[in-house]
Formats: structure tokens, sequence, C-alpha cells
């Protein structure tokens, strides 16, 4: 399912009054308030859906693989989403 497929789906969810318009906002909203609580609090939890964590990688030592030579990857942070148990069961 992609970005347009998923609008349409609370478009359908959201009833016979709703838009595309209002749906595309209902989405933009949602993401826009889990990338601010990543940002300020380090963790999104969702009860019933999974939680967004902020985590961290060490700086590390790594080979560039089109001349074997060594290199040093910086430390850096990413974005890690664990399912709860309801949404693993669905799959």
């Amino acid at each position: 399912m992609n970005k347009s497929e998923l609008i349409e789906e609370i478009q359908k969810r959201m009833g016979e009054k709703a838009t595309r318009v209002l749906a595309e906002e209902a989405l933009s909203a949602v993401l826009e308030s889990v990338k601010h609580g990543i940002e300020k609090d380090q963790m999104v939890q969702l009860v019933g859906f999974g939680t967004f964590s902020v985590s961290e990688r060490k700086a590390r030592n790594g080979v560039n693989p089109q001349t074997g030579k060594p290199i040093k990857i910086a430390a850096s942070k990413n974005v890690k989403f664990k399912p709860s148990a309801h949404l693993k069961d669905l799959c």
C-alpha cells in the first residue's frame, strides 16, 4: 500500500462526508505528530500498534568495498519501529 492508497483507505473509514483532502490532512497531521514526538521525547508509543524510538549507532571501522581500504564510519541515529504483539499476529 502506498501513500495514495492509504489516503483512500482513511477517507473510506472516515465516512461519506470525508473528502480526499480531509483524509490527506489527517494523515499528514498524524505523521507530523509522530515526527515531533520522536524529535522531542525520543519515543512515540501507540498502544495496539507499536513503538517508534531513536536508536544510536556507535562509530565503527569499515571497509570501502571499491578500494578495500579501511574507513571510519561516524556515529549516527536511526528511527526504530517495534510492532505490538497484536500487529505481529496480523502477519
